[in-house]
């Protein structure tokens, strides 16, 4: 029995996913018996692969305290119908490697899997090569009914977590994600990015420190051409202290909501729409970023500002601009973007 998106990734995604399943198929594994040592010195990745892969559907493998080292070229491979449940006191250490391209853990054409608790913790401070951009704490490819929940990921050589789709003869966009109270810290080229997919909600996460390659913003939605991200909401997360935008729209995004949100602290613009269309920016704090508040470029399309609260943004260009345009820190539009509006309720301070 496959269970329903509507279940998992609706109003009901917080509760554990074993919880949704017949009790019969809700077994747990003690990795110990695989060999699995968590002494943060033997490569766990074969042996934790195996605990994986011995999972029933509806399995738990639950980890508890200890450091596991996990190749990242190898990459912890979920299962359809599993749940990964780590301790707080958990943590996943990437071997240090020279692949451009490599993830601690991979979630790739499965359905209804959560990981929850614990740390991932990258190998950007040991990488053996400057190549490459991709090294990810998760990668979230072309799956299904998927739930990120109480994570820490920090120091990746990419992105903390991307969530994109399968390319081939046709695309395989991943669909109904739901990432909750996570945090990305020190990431080195996004904490978050979005590409294609359908149905994704990120909710009271922190998005924090990303920099050392571009674009280096907290989230980035910027899907890869041949498809679109639709239908994404961002709301009660924090994106700050980032080296690029706290929030990008590159490219090919529709219908993007973006709601009580502290967007603070950028080295760029709070939030910068290239290309995004049908975009709700409401009742977010957008405050001390290093460019404009929100900025809007040709590409930008329907987009709604209203309810939010601008503050101290774009101190640098502030020589660089007439002052008598009221407001062009905090909100900047290109005139080739279409259907901008913003409401009269917006706070500049």
């Amino acid at each position: 029995m496959r269970l329903s998106r509507r279940r998992l990734v609706g109003a009901g995604a917080g509760l554990a996913l074993a919880s949704l399943l017949p009790p019969a198929l809700a077994a747990t594994l003690d990795p110990r018996d695989f060999g699995v040592r968590g002494d943060g010195r033997h490569d766990d990745t074969r042996a934790l692969q195996a605990a994986i892969d011995a999972l029933p559907a509806g399995g738990t493998l639950a980890l508890g305290p200890g450091n596991y080292v996990i190749d990242p070229e190898r990459s912890l491979r979920l299962r359809t119908r599993t749940r990964l449940s780590m301790d707080p006191e958990t943590r996943l250490i990437a071997k240090a490697n020279a692949a451009p391209r490599a993830y601690v853990l991979l979630i790739e054409g499965v359905h209804d899997v959560e990981v929850s608790g614990g740390r991932i913790v990258g190998d950007r401070d040991h990488h053996l090569s400057t190549a490459g951009e991709w090294g990810h704490g998760i990668m979230v490819r072309g799956a299904e009914s998927v739930l990120l929940r109480d994570l820490h990921i920090a120091r990746c050589w990419g992105d903390g977590i991307s969530v994109g789709g399968i390319s081939g003869a046709r695309v395989v966009p991943s669909r109904d994600i739901r990432i909750e109270d996570v945090v990305c810290s020190g990431n080195r080229r996004q904490g978050l990015t979005i590409g294609r997919s359908r149905n994704v909600r990120v909710l009271r996460s922190h998005f924090l420190a990303t920099r050392g390659t571009l674009p280096g913003c907290g989230i980035d939605i910027e899907p890869d051409p041949g498809d679109s991200a639709e239908d994404i909401a961002i709301e009660a997360c924090t994106l700050r202290g980032n080296h690029g935008a706290g929030l990008q729209v590159y490219e090919r995004g529709r219908r993007i909501t973006v709601r009580r949100c502290i967007i603070r602290g950028n080295r760029g613009d709070g939030v910068l729409i290239r290309g995004g269309e049908q975009c709700v920016l409401e009742d977010n704090d957008i405050v001390d970023n290093g460019l404009r508040g929100i900025a809007v470029r040709a590409g930008g399309r329907d987009i709604t500002v209203a309810g939010n609260r601008f503050s101290g943004n774009a101190a640098g260009l502030r020589r660089q601009r007439p002052q008598d345009v009221k407001g062009w820190m905090h909100v900047d539009v290109a005139k080739a973007a279409k259907g901008i509006r913003v409401d009269r309720n917006n706070r500049f301070e």
